[in-house]
């Protein structure tokens, strides 16, 4: 096997993303601690951006979503009930030469500590057998530690949301179909963190947990469920869609999203899961990848979850987490007896294998299908739901992957000079203007510029930069990301009568500079910031 090649792309996004301030090594000072990195003032500012940019897009123009800030510890029966307890590890081994603990299923990717250039899988330690290894970090609750103030780290955002469902549902006055949306921390305990902040310890998500009718239920109110006709956007949501048009409809609002923030299709893949990948209550899931530097990797999961998830809360917690449909209670009065008679039996048969599955015996599972059943027919079901769940943090390494460029140039000497230009998505980018005075040492400049900057504030991200050539504050902004620069120059004091109170704004990506009159100048910016 080759020697493992050094990925000199991702050194320099790391390289740079130390030096600007948009990710440092968490606890550096003291060696830091692997799988925990902590973000600059410029990283600061871009994640801030993103994950607002998510919350207007899922929430706010929305009718249909209402929002959820729930506690990163919870009860930990949730975690019981949601089968993290008993399920949610990775297969580890221990190598008795190094030391060292790698997850099992990714010895030929994971360079060995002793000797960096080769992989585990070619080491010649003795490995131990795989064991599986909990990813959920644990905690106590109250003063005394022992089994019964055991709580969790929550590995994920979403089990807040069904805990909640029933309370968001009756505050927020929505009705099936409707999502409700949570950006948090999660944290999981990963064997072997790598490839920068992609496989991390400490993490952020954005998740939505849509909830929608059965099929059975759109069947009887609606006489028949729509699926899809192919591939591609199925429209605006109909109250005849299946689990198959929300689920088709929710990865391209997805794929949509990406592109907003620039990601254009070609960087990005749809992996939609084999049967035997499936989780055993999932009825599909399709992985939007990027095409990182490192490999082609997942962003974001887009899950048809069927009615799992709030049914295991209610069996766990023994609190009914049903809707009432009005709707369907009157449409199902009006059904043919053989059509009641058909859709019951397949709700029936749909409730008894979930039971059956989670381990009850055939005579309760039979009970408690039969019940849920008769349910259905006045107007009462369990909904299902589609879950998109994203990767903050992932995201942002997209972001700044695909943004990083080099471009050379020529000094007044003749000598090429290779800089970075971070070409953000304006939507996206840390600081949206960067505001300059020619010369620092000419007070009437000075005071013009920051009169700009101020105007400017309270609309736009600012940075206000005086020190060195206008070149080079031109540059250290073009490595930052900074969409727009605006400078404040002689004839912006009436030097050229015609161009008083104008300023020089200069664009990123091209260097094409245009002349703005200071009193157009928000306007123009927010044209071209969207």
């Amino acid at each position: 096997m080759a020697e493992p090649k050094t990925n000199v792309l991702m050194e320099k996004i790391v390289s740079l993303c130390k030096r600007r301030g948009f990710i440092y090594p968490s606890s550096e000072i003291y060696g830091g601690i692997a799988g925990f990195w902590d973000y600059g003032p410029l990283g600061a500012e871009l994640k801030r951006n993103v994950k607002d940019l998510w919350w207007r897009r899922v929430v706010h123009q929305r009718d249909d979503v209402a929002g959820l800030e729930a506690t990163i510890i919870m009860a930990p029966q949730i975690w019981k009930a949601s089968g993290h307890v008993d399920t949610f590890s990775d297969p580890m081994v221990d190598c008795k030469t190094c030391k060292g603990r790698f997850r099992a299923d990714q010895l030929a990717e994971t360079p060995c500590p002793q000797r960096p250039s080769k992989m585990v899988s070619e080491c010649h330690g003795e490995k131990t057998p795989p064991r599986p290894f909990n990813l959920m970090f644990t905690t106590h609750v109250g003063p005394v530690q022992d089994d019964s103030s055991l709580a969790y780290l929550r590995p994920e955002t979403a089990q807040a949301i069904f805990a909640q469902f029933k309370n968001v549902l009756e505050t927020s006055r929505q009705r099936v179909p409707f999502g409700i949306a949570q950006i948090g921390k999660a944290f999981r305990n990963e064997v072997t963190p790598r490839n920068f902040t992609f496989r991390s310890r400490e993490f952020e998500q954005m998740e939505l947990e849509f909830f929608i009718r059965p099929d059975e239920a759109v069947e009887a109110i609606c006489g028949h469920v729509a699926t899809p006709a192919g591939p591609g956007h199925p429209g605006e949501p109909q109250p005849d869609w299946g689990w198959q048009m929300w689920h088709q409809y929710w990865v391209e609002e997805r794929l949509r999203f990406y592109e907003s923030l620039g990601l254009s299709r070609d960087t990005l893949e749809e992996y939609w899961q084999k049967p035997e990948e499936l989780a055993h209550y999932a009825r599909a899931c399709v992985d939007i990848l990027f095409k990182f530097p490192f490999g082609t990797q997942e962003l974001e999961g887009i899950a048809a979850r069927s009615d799992f998830d709030l049914s295991q809360h209610q069996r766990f917690s023994g609190k009914p987490m049903t809707v009432f449909d009005e709707e369907l209670k009157n449409a199902w009065a009006k059904l043919p007896q053989e059509k009641q008679d058909a859709l019951w039996r397949r709700y029936f048969e749909a409730r008894r294998a979930y039971l059956a599955r989670m381990g009850e015996t055939a005579e309760q599972a039979e009970a408690l299908a039969r019940a849920d059943a008769d349910g259905l027919a006045r107007g009462w079901y369990v909904p299902h739901v589609i879950e998109p769940s994203a990767g903050v943090d992932r995201l942002i390494l997209a972001l700044l992957c695909h943004a990083y460029s080099e471009v050379t140039d020529t000094d007044a000497k003749g000598k090429p000079e290779t800089r970075v230009i971070l070409r953000f998505h304006p939507s996206v980018a840390p600081i949206k203007v960067g505001v300059f005075p020619l010369l620092k040492n000419r007070p009437e400049l000075v005071a013009r510029a920051r009169e700009v900057r101020d105007l400017l504030r309270p609309r736009f991200t600012v940075f206000y930069d005086e020190t060195g050539s206008i070149g080079r504050r031109y540059a250290r902004q073009d490595e930052a990301g900074t969409p727009f620069g605006v400078t404040i120059d002689f004839d912006t004091l009436g030097e050229t009568p015609a161009l008083k109170d104008t300023v020089t704004v200069r664009e990123r990506d091209t260097g094409r500079q245009e002349r703005v009159a200071i009193a157009e100048l928000i306007g123009w910016l927010e044209a071209h910031l969207r």
